[in-house]
Order: structure tokens, then C-alpha cells, then sequence
């Protein structure tokens, strides 16, 4: 994580209109109000984990306006999970409002105009989830805007815990581990969203949602397991290989292709750790389920356009 604005580097008459300038640049375009201009104190860091972008604010008490004007020029790319990490604040968008204390998180739509609330000691995180994978997950989310997650059950503590941790990773992981991070976190805000939503309203596509969830965490849970087969994976789920199959059909992969991936993108990630220099290739495509060498190669080949022994020749390089 770096700090790109602090009002602590600004002389008092300036902070907040430099904090808004750099505000606008970071989050999205908006419209603000400080309560009290001349105290206004703000500090923004900014950071990545794979493919999640994270935006680390506190701020004085303040008013926010994201209009249908602004919402008209945002990128289209990305959706805002907010993660209330202290103080508290209150978001409004599409007719819902919610309140964040410290460990709850909702979801906005730069696409659509919002406004929100921050209250005194407000530390907020965002993370600029790639739309485009939380939708693979979860159907279309325009229903899933303003709604709260509170860390009342052990499936949304768990995702209120690690999604805080993020910060803290950036700081810490490789680019090695963060795609696997990124792609987890995920999953749990996922889980947690369609959740939230099927206890708010009937969504149809929320049950479907759930079982795509459910059979990659089976999967997820079981790539070590040679014996891991579509009939296994469906059994732990609950639903038929059909069923399974046609949900995955809609992501454009299978029950057999998506366990192959995931065995290819964990190799992978072992053979480019420079933790895991010591540990035999074999050892390695054994750890993660295959079970002949030669079909893993082809495989890795076929995925990366790089042969195993050339992904790690990379590292040594």
C-alpha cells in the first residue's frame, strides 16, 4: 500500500479541495461536503492484490454526492465492495440505504449514481472488484447494490476478516500468491452477497449463484485427491453432473475442465515460488492431482504455451 495524499502535507485552507482532487482520481468522480472545512483531516493509500484494486481512506465527517452525471463518465469495469474498518457511515444507492459500522461491507455500482455519509473516526476500505468476475459469479448485480453484510454469521465473519486483511497483504504477499488471494477474497464476498440478497428478496439466478460458489469450493477443497471426478464433486454439492455441468456451461467450462485448470494454475504458481525451488516438478503435478507426468506437460503446454520445466527455468532466470 502507498500513501498518495495525507492533509497533513497541506496547509489547512487547501486540504480538503486537495483531498477531493485526489479523491476523484483514485475512487470515482463525486460531488463533496466537509462538516468542518478548516479542522477537514483525510489520507488515502492506494494498493493491488492480483487483479483487485484497494483504495484505503479515513476522513473527517463529510457528505458525498456520485450524481447521474458523474455515474454517466465512470469506467464500466469495476464494482466497489466497502468495507467499514472503523467509525461508521451511511451509503444510498438505487432507492436502498445502509448503514456501516466497523466490520460491515455493501456493494455500489459506480454506473449508477450513489450518495453517502461519512461519520466522525470513518476508515473505510474499497475494493475495486473486476465486474466481470464478481458477475461470473453471481449473475447480473444491479439487485445487490446498498445491501448490508453484517458479520453476524461465521460465512460473513470470515468474509468481513479476511477482506480487512487485504491492506496488510498488499503489503506483504508476492505476485505469486496474489491472483490465488484475489480469486478466494472473491469467492467470499460472492457467497456473502448472494446470501445477503436471497435474505433481502427471491432473486431466481441467487440459488444457481450458490451452487457455482459451492462446486468451487468443492473443488478448490479436493484438487489434491486423484480420485476427484465430476460425479464426486456433484455428490458434494447436492445437484446432478448435468445440472453442475449446465451451470459451469454458462462460464464456458465444465466440471472436468475447470478441476484441470485449477490443477494447472496451482502447479504453476509452485513451480514460479522461489519458496518451492527445492521441490521436485514430479512432486509438485503429483501433489495437485495428476497423475501421469507426460498428460501434465501436454496440458500445461497446451494451457500456457510453455512447458513446465520452462515456467521454472523462467524463475531461475
Amino acid at each position: 500500500m502507498k500513501t498518495v495524499f495525507s492533509t497533513q502535507e497541506v496547509h489547512p485552507r487547501e486540504r480538503f479541495d486537495c483531498w477531493h482532487s485526489v479523491a476523484c482520481k483514485e475512487i470515482a468522480n463525486h460531488s463533496s461536503k466537509p462538516d468542518m472545512r478548516p479542522n477537514f483531516e483525510a489520507e488515502i493509500e492506494v494498493g493491488g492484490l492480483g487483479n483487485l484494486e484497494l483504495i484505503l481512506f479515513r476522513n473527517s465527517p463529510m457528505q458525498v454526492w456520485h450524481t447521474a452525471a458523474h455515474a454517466s463518465c465512470a469506467k464500466s469495469d469495476h464494482l466497489f465492495v466497502c468495507h467499514q474498518l472503523s467509525g461508521g457511515s451511511t451509503l444510498e444507492q438505487d432507492t436502498c440505504e445502509v448503514t456501516l459500522d466497523a466490520g460491515c461491507l455493501t456493494l455500489l455500482d459506480p454506473l449508477l449514481p450513489y450518495k453517502g455519509k461519512f461519520l466522525r473516526n470513518s476508515k473505510m476500505l474499497v475494493v475495486k472488484a473486476p465486474r466481470r468476475e464478481l458477475e461470473a459469479r453471481l449473475g447480473k448485480t444491479r439487485d445487490m447494490v446498498a445491501h448490508l453484510i453484517k458479520p453476524n454469521t461465521a460465512q460473513d465473519r470470515l468474509t468481513s476478516s479476511v477482506t480487512a486483511l487485504l491492506p496488510s497483504l498488499a503489503r506483504e504477499t508476492s505476485s505469486i500468491s496474489d491472483s490465488i488471494i484475489g480469486s478466494d477474497v472473491l469467492d467470499l464476498i460472492a457467497v456473502s452477497l448472494a446470501k445477503a440478497i436471497e435474505g433481502a428478496r427471491p432473486r431466481v439466478s441467487s440459488a444457481k449463484a450458490l451452487v457455482l460458489l459451492n462446486i468451487r469450493a468443492v473443488i478448490e477443497a479436493s484438487l489434491t485427491d486423484p480420485k476427484l471426478d465430476p460425479q464426486a464433486i456433484a455428490d458434494a454439492v447436492g445437484v446432478s453432473v448435468r445440472y453442475a455441468n449446465q451451470v459451469l456451461a454458462e462460464q464456458g467450462t465444465s466440471l472436468t475442465r475447470l478441476v484441470l485448470a485449477r490443477r494447472l494454475a496451482r502447479c504453476r504458481s509452485a513451480l514460479e515460488d522461489p519458496t518451492q525451488a527445492n521441490r521436485m516438478l514430479s512432486e509438485i503435478a503429483y501433489g495437485w492431482g495428476f497423475r501421469d507426468l507426460t498428460h501434465f506437460g501436454r496440458r500445461f503446454k497446451q494451457a500456457y504455451g510453455i512447458l513446465p520445466s520452462e515456467a521454472r527455468a523462467g524463475l531461475k532466470g
